[in-house]
């Protein structure tokens, strides 16, 4: 005979059970509410009910949590930010942070910033970095701030570079302001985001900037800005890459042939050919991608 089922598990199912019941019950609750524009967005026990299904243990029923979240927007904002901060269960916190990416309030910066420098949970980093970076303009200073900092390990910095360029072309007075700075990780992850704000805009004076940090003192902003000019396809470019061919440094010349390839100017064909027989084997290989780039582009073949 076998053993009867353990009645302490049959009721934690029960349990596990009838909290998802609620939670679907709850939420087509609200949908309908939502669509007949009866959802009260000044119930707060409500809005903390909605919260607390995201931490439902159904993805799709936390993902459907999220969206009916990010439909109340700004009401919801609080919540989910007090959420990020204090909720002891991970999965709640990391889904209060994707649901901040969909409503993208201003308001939510400093709780984004602040989990994305001091939770405990990669993934909630990563979604306060993802949040913030969706939320735009608002986020900038705080990013800058942690570029410039000494304290901040290498992805952090990272995670706030690519929250940046992801931004771009909406903070792009900041970021022209914030060339004059005296860091150097702010002026790299700048000039990456130039690279952004020439792509979306065709902005000229992010590309004359780019072209003008090619020849800055530092050759990681002239690696970054030779870069970045291969993605925006500026051919008053062309002259000043050729020259960055020559470069001092390695990293420099490497970046400056691959965007030569990239933009495809014939224009540049003699300088490569020279390189063919430069002393470095890198050098030699690039030039000959970036010549067969150029050539195929010229006969209409480059897909």
């Amino acid at each position: 005979m076998s053993q009867s089922p353990n009645s302490e598990a049959w009721t934690v199912d029960e349990a596990v059970q009838r909290i998802q019941d609620e939670n679907d019950a709850l939420l087509q609750r609200v949908d309908e509410q939502i669509t007949l524009d009866t959802f009260n967005t000044t119930d707060s026990s409500l809005l903390e009910r909605l919260v607390e299904g995201l931490g439902d243990p159904r993805g799709l029923v936390r993902l459907r949590f999220a969206e009916t979240l990010g439909e109340i927007g700004e009401a919801a904002t609080p919540f989910l930010v007090n959420a990020l901060a204090n909720h002891p269960n991970v999965v709640v916190r990391r889904a209060a942070a994707k649901t901040l990416t969909i409503i993208a309030s201003p308001a939510a910066v400093p709780a984004l910033l602040h989990a994305f420098l001091n939770d405990e949970d990669i993934v909630v980093k990563g979604s306060s970095a993802g949040a913030l970076a969706r939320t735009g303009e608002a986020s900038v200073p705080a990013l800058l701030d942690i570029l410039a900092s000494t304290e901040y390990p290498e992805d952090i910095k990272g995670h706030a570079a690519w929250a940046l360029a992801f931004i771009g072309s909406e903070a792009a007075d900041q970021l022209y302001k914030a060339l004059d700075t005296a860091s150097l990780d702010v002026r790299c992850a700048v000039i990456g985001a130039l690279g952004h704000v020439a792509q979306e805009q065709s902005d000229d004076r992010a590309c004359r900037l780019l072209v003008s940090a090619l020849t800055d003192s530092e050759s990681l902003i002239r690696t970054e800005a030779a870069a970045a000019l291969g993605q925006v396809n500026y051919l008053p470019a062309v002259p000043h890459l050729i020259l960055a061919t020559r470069d001092s440094d390695l990293d420099v010349r490497k970046a400056a042939i691959n965007s030569l390839g990239k933009i495809g100017d014939r224009s540049a064909l003699e300088s490569l050919q020279t390189l063919l027989n430069d002393e470095h084997d890198v050098v030699r290989v690039l030039s000959k991608l970036a010549i067969d780039q150029i050539e195929r582009r010229s006969d209409g073949n480059d897909w």
